[in-house]
């Protein structure tokens, strides 16, 4: 252990070292005006990206006749909380108690997650570090099978599920997940970045492959599975289980807030209330690790 924690030691200097020398091979000579050109062009493509959201978050305090005012509005001019109180109302109403849908929705997230940045970093060390028959066949399957959407893949999935028992199951969603294939990518392109010797040092102090693979490449690769994590979470945290799950009390909490503003017109307002639900989870997480993607997308070669 007294090794390995030297190791460390010695791979964060080295990182730190590596680091600062970028720095100043990246400084640049701009001037004053060309700072404020690159900063007005980066606030006007921002508030554009922002608008989206915030116009969501708005439409959950406006009352319902301004849901339909047009031109629309950003900003409500009487703000109220009726939307938030009318879904917990209709939160209570449900047959199957929500306390129900909102266990389904956090074991698949959270079973789903674990499971494939497991498997995805299991699968993308050796593809990485190791040399074997059939390394490059494998690896450009992986990328071909990036061109496939889920709705191009759900009925072998469903095929597939079915043969082994686990339609109308949690696990009908949760094991599709684990074979997520942007996250297999994305590790091996990152796990290519550290370096070879720091792996050959850890085998000279007579540590195995296991060993390597969860003291030394794990925590280097880091920003690479937190970037994994926020990607699967948003994706199985609105997942309404598809064609896989049809007992109600397995149905997820997205398929239950569904449900309840599927009324009308008349529940425009608590639709608008669920959106803004839906999202402040998968939106918490990815403002605490945003940092975590770019360094990941940068790393691995997508832009």
């Amino acid at each position: 252990m007294d090794k390995i924690e030297k190791l460390k030691k010695l791979m964060s200097i080295e990182n730190l070292i590596f680091k600062r020398k970028i720095k100043k091979k990246k400084r640049l000579n701009r001037s004053t005006a060309g700072n404020i050109v690159i900063l007005l062009f980066l606030l006007i493509f921002s508030v554009f990206s922002a608008y989206p959201l915030i116009f969501i978050i708005a439409n959950a305090f406006k009352p319902l006749h301004e849901l339909f005012i047009f031109p629309p509005r950003l900003f409500p001019s009487d703000p109220t909380f009726k939307n938030f109180s009318d879904l917990l109302i209709l939160m209570g109403t449900t047959w199957v108690p929500m306390s129900r849908y909102i266990f389904n929705t956090v074991f698949i997230t959270l079973v789903g997650t674990v499971g494939h940045v497991i498997i995805a970093s299991m699968c993308a060390f050796p593809l990485a570090k190791h040399q074997f028959p059939g390394k490059t066949f494998i690896f450009t399957l992986i990328i071909y099978s990036l061109m496939f959407s889920g709705a191009v893949t759900s009925t072998p999935v469903f095929m597939i599920m079915s043969w082994i028992g686990l339609v109308d199951t949690l696990f009908a969603v949760i094991i599709p997940a684990f074979a997520f294939p942007l996250g297999l990518y994305l590790m091996k392109q990152f796990m290519e970045t550290i370096p070879d010797s720091l792996l050959e040092a850890a085998k000279i102090d007579g540590a195995n492959d296991f060993k390597i693979f969860w003291s030394v490449v794990m925590p280097l690769a880091k920003p690479a599975w937190l970037t994994l994590i926020i990607l699967l979470f948003q994706s199985l945290w609105s997942t309404n289980g598809g064609g896989y799950i049809f007992s109600e009390q397995l149905k997820t909490l997205s398929y239950a807030l569904g449900q309840i503003v599927s009324g009308g017109i008349a529940r425009a307002g608590t639709a608008a209330a669920v959106s803004v639900v839906m999202l402040i989870v998968p939106i918490t997480i990815f403002i605490l690790s945003q940092s975590k993607i770019i360094d990941t997308m940068s790393h691995s070669g997508i832009k």
